[in-house]
Formats: structure tokens, sequence, C-alpha cells
């Protein structure tokens, strides 16, 4: 095994002021709006994840975030600047990176040939940050000359986040990074999510396994209809009896 650097872990901080501020997001597809004066915020190295019951506008709030839902009304700012009317392109440069629920790996192309795709907004050599993606994920190192397409379910989904990964965002976004796995490949998931926050970079995430979820998060932001109907930590929305009710099953 190779001694590249494995990802390296930052102090854990609140900072005052969030690295992505969305505030106010109004927008839809068409003459109808699905959100309506969302607000998501995530602070540098926290966990922060979406979740609502079907329809609630979750996917919708994560893709206007990424600039692929024109917005009516509200900002939304990365590192304080105003992103609002960037393209989704312009918010990679600046540092997002964004995983989609499905169609997120390029199945003909090998498992090192998707994370190179990864790379393609550097000039720089990203042969250090190959590896320490192969560090997170050390099923992708003994697959990578395998085509993307023969994986598993859990192996395209570590694929996916490796080669979002390669990018070096300071902010990652997760759409449904779960889905269709099993329970102990979700764990797993979710293990290699913390390790990337403690590495200093955001993440912001949808999910629908969100009794799981809201145990590794920081903020939860619960949707309904489009709008914020609690926001809190994800251990005092655990805890909370109408969330728990209402959106985790009792």
């Amino acid at each position: 095994m190779s001694g590249a650097p494995a990802l390296e872990a930052v102090p854990h901080g609140r900072p005052a002021l969030p690295y992505l501020d969305a505030v106010g997001m109004t927008g839809g597809y068409g003459a109808a709006d699905i959100l309506h004066g969302c607000n998501l915020s995530v602070a540098k190295g926290e966990i922060a994840v979406i979740v609502g019951p079907n329809g609630a506008g979750k996917s919708t709030a994560m893709k206007a975030v990424f600039g692929m839902l024109p917005l009516r009304g509200g900002q939304v700012t990365l590192g304080g600047v105003d992103i609002t009317r960037l393209s989704p392109q312009e918010r990679v440069y600046r540092g997002m990176g964004f995983v989609p629920q499905t169609h997120n790996v390029f199945t003909s192309m090998t498992v090192e040939e998707n994370l190179e795709m990864g790379a393609f907004i550097r000039e720089d050599d990203c042969t250090d940050t190959m590896e320490q993606v192969y560090h997170l994920f050390p099923v992708l190192r003994d697959k990578r000359h395998q085509a993307a397409g023969e994986l598993s379910g859990g192996q395209r989904q570590q694929v996916a986040v490796g080669r979002a990964l390669m990018t070096k965002p300071q902010l990652l976004m997760l759409d449904e990074p779960t889905a269709g796995v099993s329970p102990i490949v979700m764990d797993e998931l979710f293990d290699r999510i913390i390790e990337v926050a403690r590495t200093g970079i955001s993440i912001l995430m949808v999910e629908q396994n969100a009794r799981q979820a809201l145990a590794i998060a920081d903020k939860g932001f619960v949707l309904v209809q489009g709008r914020n109907r609690f926001t809190d930590s994800g251990a005092a929305l655990l805890a909370n009896p109408e969330v728990r009710q209402s959106f985790l099953g009792g």
C-alpha cells in the first residue's frame, strides 16, 4: 500500500458565520414554486442533513444551492461571497462538489478513470488526492482497473464521492448517498462521510434514512412542502417528540 498522506483531520470548531448560507430560497420548475423561503446553512467541517417526507423539496433545495434551479427569490453565499447567479460549473470552481443520487458514475470507465475525470478543473498534480481517496475507500484501490458499471451499488457510491473529492471541494453535497444500499454499507458510508467532515470539508446531505443521518449530523433541517419546519442540531431533532412522531416513525 502506498505511503501517501491520509485525509488529515483539522480541529472541529464552529465559526460564527456559516461557510454556506442559503437564505430565503424561492423557486421551482416552470411557473410553480417548490421552495418557499427555504433556508440552509453549513459551517466549515460541519455535517448538515436535509430530511422530510417525499415531495418536501429536499433534492430541489440541494439543486438550488448548486445552481441547477433558478431562484425567484433568496440568496446563496459561499465563504461570504454571493454566488446566487453563478452556474453550477462556476460553483465547482468556487469549491462546491455535488454527487447526484443517480447516474453519478461513468459506467464504461474504470474506477481510476472516473477519479481522474473528477480532477478536470485542476492544473496541479492530483496524485496525492487520489491516494487520499484510496485511503478513504480501500476497495476502490483494489478495483481501480475495473469498470465502474461492474461494481455494487455501494461501491459505485464510493466512486461518485471519491470523484467529487478529486476537485478538492470545500463543500461536498450528497443527494441520497445511501439510496438502495444495505444497512451495513450505509453505516460504512456514513463513517466515511464523518471522516471527510473531520478534514474541514463542509457536508450538506439529503437523506431518506432520516434517523441514521440525524445521528451523525451537527445540524438538521426538516423540510415540509418546500419550507423549513424544524432546524436544530441532529441530537435535538432526534429527541424532539413531534419530529420523531411525524418524520421518524415514532
